[in-house]
């Protein structure tokens, strides 16, 4: 059976994307490393990815590893460059950033079906509308959304109005012409269902995308 390493920052993405595994591929071995100090000590320091920050994702990377894992997701993308350095270390396996697996996909139009046409990225966490469209082709058409509000409901437990907020959002970037939509961060996965139903459109899940594109590179 394929071991895959699931590398966490957020506990919030712990469940979407083992959701997703356990959806799509349960014949896969998963194994989870939570370090929720990781985004803290990255606000707490303000010294960016240092190195002592590359060290931290060396070492879980070399953890998982030498417990056989056979591919590596990161979960948490304000890490973009320590997992790059991660993946030219371990380039004998796929090691993923999280958003990557589903940028490819919007980039080519795949994933559920969709032709090509404008994108609607809707993120729950501002600075995230900040840093995820760059790493989109230059030629992506993309609409940004906010779903404001919706992360705190998330924290407070009141899942029901962080999919309701986030399926709004869905709507209103048809109505602005959108034909696809894209939900930015793990934690959202689970308002895929509800953008669908509110909006009619194909919706892309960083998490889904995921666990499509490790089971083909691990298969290759």
């Amino acid at each position: 059976m394929t071991r895959i390493a699931l590398i966490h920052a957020l506990s919030h993405s712990v469940a979407p994307i083992n959701e997703a595994f356990a959806r799509d591929w349960p014949e896969a071995v998963r194994m989870n490393l939570l370090d929720d100090s990781l985004s803290a000590d990255l606000a707490r320091n303000g010294k960016g990815l240092d190195a002592a920050m590359h060290e931290r994702f060396e070492r879980l990377a070399q953890y998982a590893v030498d417990t056989g894992a056979q591919g590596i997701l990161f979960t948490c993308s304000a890490f973009g460059p320590c997992i790059e350095a991660v993946a030219r270390r371990h380039a004998g396996i796929p090691v993923l950033k999280p958003n990557e697996a589903m940028i490819d996909e919007a980039a080519q139009g795949q994933g559920q079906g969709q032709g090509q046409g404008r994108l609607g990225l809707i993120a729950t966490f501002a600075p995230t509308l900040a840093s995820m469209p760059p790493e989109f082709p230059q030629d992506t058409a993309l609409e940004l959304a906010l779903a404001e509000g919706a992360l705190d409901a998330l924290n407070a437990g009141d899942v029901q109005r962080h999919d309701t907020l986030i399926a709004a959002q869905a709507t209103a970037l048809r109505e602005r012409g959108c034909t696809r939509i894209a939900l930015a961060q793990f934690s959202m996965a689970r308002a895929r269902a509800a953008c669908e139903a509110a909006s009619g459109l194909p919706v892309l899940t960083t998490v889904d995308s995921a666990v499509r594109a490790l089971r083909q590179r691990t298969a290759q």
